[in-house]
């Protein structure tokens, strides 16, 4: 059996994992996005489709949605997929990818289009979420590039780019960027999406085992903020 990616070694406590973006890896989605965290992997495609839902219809309004998938060797223990029904963690992940996205667009300008996003993890070292979101927001600024060129003239629905990172206190010590191990055993966990611009989307916070203090969760957004900055000026780089 392969041995897990080795824990942060020659990471400061503030350093996020080695980052990569590649676009366009998909040949036939309207946006793709292959996103590296450390050992993590997601595949990100965004699928332009016409229409809405039902109940969005005749609004003049576009609509963005995500799903969230970890193939079966993702981990180190084959998982089975999921059909049919999804479960809980996996609902709650593809509600915060979609909230997410959403909040880069002005879906009054998309018109009555969808752009279904799907985030399939290929290989998970914590922080799947995370790098989805990011990965996504490539994809999905691609994929409203492709449509701007079909019509005849640009939206301008794609407003601004969207990331995330997570940040938790392990054995006393706050961390940035946790993988598995860390994640695994961390007193507190704490995802934060937020916009160019600084402007916040969601912040997920949670105590394993006893509450947390003001001063900690202060430290913790200290290092997430500027963090998501940096890679909101990865995804700027990658997008050219």
């Amino acid at each position: 059996m392969s041995e897990r990616p080795e824990s942060r070694v020659g990471r400061g406590s503030g350093e996020f994992r080695e980052l990569s973006l590649e676009r366009g890896v998909s040949a036939y989605a309207e946006g793709s996005c292959l996103i590296r965290m450390g050992a993590t992997q997601v595949l990100c495609t965004a699928s332009v489709e016409e229409g809405v839902p039902t109940w969005r219809k005749g609004s003049g309004a576009g609509w963005v949605t995500a799903e969230y998938a970890m193939l079966p060797r993702a981990t180190q223990q084959r998982t089975n997929r999921e059909r049919g029904k999804v479960g809980g963690r996996t609902q709650e992940i593809q509600r915060l990818i979609g909230r997410s996205l959403r909040a880069c667009m002005d879906l009054q300008a998309l018109g009555e289009v969808t752009i279904r996003v799907d985030c399939d993890v290929l290989q998970a070292d914590g922080g799947t979420r995370t790098a989805s979101i990011t990965g996504a927001a490539v994809a999905l600024h691609d994929a409203c590039t492709w449509l701007d060129s079909q019509r005849a003239t640009a939206t301008g629905a794609f407003q601004r780019l969207v990331a995330a990172i997570s940040v938790g206190v392990v054995d006393g010590q706050v961390l940035l960027d946790l993988d598995y191990v860390e994640d695994s055993s961390a007193e507190v966990d704490l995802n934060v999406v937020a916009v160019e611009g600084g402007g916040l989307i969601e912040v997920q916070g949670t105590a394993e085992r006893a509450p947390f203090t003001q001063q900690q969760l202060t430290e913790m957004m200290g290092l997430a903020t500027p963090t998501i900055e940096r890679l909101i000026e990865a995804q700027r780089e990658v997008l050219g």
